[in-house]
């Protein structure tokens, strides 16, 4: 198996998700919470104020909420190929944002973060690479399958109730704390248990 140093190549990929993952979410929650209160990576969070000047404020709001589902996307692994993809954009938006705004060292970290979300989308290329071909019958074929449908329900709805422990925030904010890491725990199970059910399907 392919390795990078001594970690396996397919465990980097999942590291990488995992990282860009985490960033986004926390960076996401961090603008839409209560006071910003909630743990966060990188910021800023004071992003919609300072883009308010210039009538963006609903610009900057609407980047926060594509953070923190791109985030949830990227880290449960099932969705993590369309979190990349959502990704690349959003990346670009705040590059060109600090570049415009004349942020000092933001840009070079939007471009460290660039690169691995290039990574990622490199390691998917077997399943993008039909979008560049002109020959797409074969496409059309393939069947519809998913593990397991009950793992995909589950990321749907504990995904809808971390976003609504933002409003929550608002009314009670150690309420939506304890919901919403109880919800990102109830993911990590989900995933887990998802995956040692693909690994069993395999062997059989």
């Amino acid at each position: 198996m392919k390795r990078i140093l001594w970690i396996p190549y397919p465990t980097v990929i999942i590291l990488i998700r995992v990282f860009l993952g985490l960033i986004f979410f926390g960076a996401g929650m961090s603008k839409l919470y209560f006071e910003h209160k909630f743990p966060g990576i990188i910021g800023p969070v004071w992003l919609e104020d300072e883009l308010t000047q210039y009538g963006l404020g609903m610009y900057a709001r609407f980047i926060a909420c594509a953070q923190v589902i791109t985030g949830l996307l990227l880290f449960s692994q099932r969705f993590a190929t369309l979190g990349a993809l959502l990704l690349f954009p959003i990346l670009l938006n705040i590059l060109m944002v600090t570049v415009s705004l004349e942020w000092q060292g933001t840009p070079y970290v939007n471009g460290a973060l660039i690169l691995l979300n290039i990574w990622l989308l490199l390691y998917d290329w077997p399943k993008l690479r039909f979008i560049f071909s002109d020959h797409t019958e074969s496409v059309k074929h393939i069947p519809f399958k998913r593990t397991s449908r009950k793992a995909d329900r589950g990321w749907i709805i504990l995904s809808v109730i971390i976003l609504l422990t933002i409003p929550i925030s608002y009314l009670n904010l150690t309420l939506a704390w304890i919901i919403c890491a109880g919800a990102v725990l109830g993911l990590v199970v989900n995933q887990i248990i998802a995956r040692k059910q693909k690994i069993r399907l395999k062997k059989h």
